[in-house]
C-alpha cells in the first residue's frame, strides 16, 4: 500500500473553521502540489478529504474523482484516519487531504513507531509505502515535497 498524506494548503483564518477556504496563495500551493502528485499517482489512486472547505479546494486541484470522507474532520485523531484509508492492508494508493496535527502525529506514528507532534508544511506531501521483506512489515518514506520546492 501506498499512502500520501497532503496536508491542505494555506487558508484564510477565521470561524466557522469548516468553512475556511483557501487563500489565493494557497490555491496556488494546491495546484503546485497536484501537478507535481498527477505526475507520479496511479489513475486508480483513491483520494480521500477531509469536509473542510480547504481541504475539499485541495482536492479539487488534483482534477480526480475524490471522496469526502468524515473520519478526516479536524478534530479526527490518527486511529480513526488510519481506519478509513485501510493502512496498511488496502492494496494500492490512498490520498489523504487533511490537517494538522493528525497528519503529523501519523507521520511519525510510521515512522517511529510512535506518535509525536511532528509539523506537515501546509500544502505539504509526506508518501508512505508499507512493504513485506522476508516476513518483515516495513514502512518506507518515499518522499516529502513541499509546494515551495516544486516552483
Amino acid at each position: 500500500m501506498d499512502l500520501i498524506l497532503w496536508r491542505h494548503a494555506e487558508a484564510v483564518d477565521g470561524t466557522p473553521d469548516l468553512a475556511r477556504e483557501l487563500t489565493q496563495r494557497g490555491r496556488k500551493q494546491a495546484k503546485q502540489m497536484a501537478a507535481w502528485l498527477n505526475a507520479r499517482l496511479p489513475a486508480d489512486a483513491q483520494i480521500l478529504a477531509s469536509p473542510a472547505t480547504r481541504t475539499q479546494q485541495t482536492a479539487e486541484a488534483l482534477g480526480r474523482p475524490f471522496e469526502t470522507e468524515r473520519a478526516l474532520s479536524p478534530t479526527s485523531d490518527t486511529s480513526d484516519l488510519l481506519a478509513a484509508c485501510g493502512w496498511p492492508q488496502h492494496s494500492g494508493t490512498v490520498v489523504i487531504i487533511g490537517h494538522q496535527p493528525t497528519l503529523g502525529r501519523i507521520a511519525a506514528l510510521l515512522m517511529s513507531g510512535e506518535e509525536a507532534y511532528w509539523s506537515v508544511k501546509k500544502g505539504g506531501v509526506w508518501w508512505f509505502s508499507n512493504r513485506v521483506r522476508q516476513g518483515e512489515t516495513q514502512t518506507v518514506l518515499r518522499a516529502v515535497m513541499n509546494p515551495d520546492l516544486v516552483e
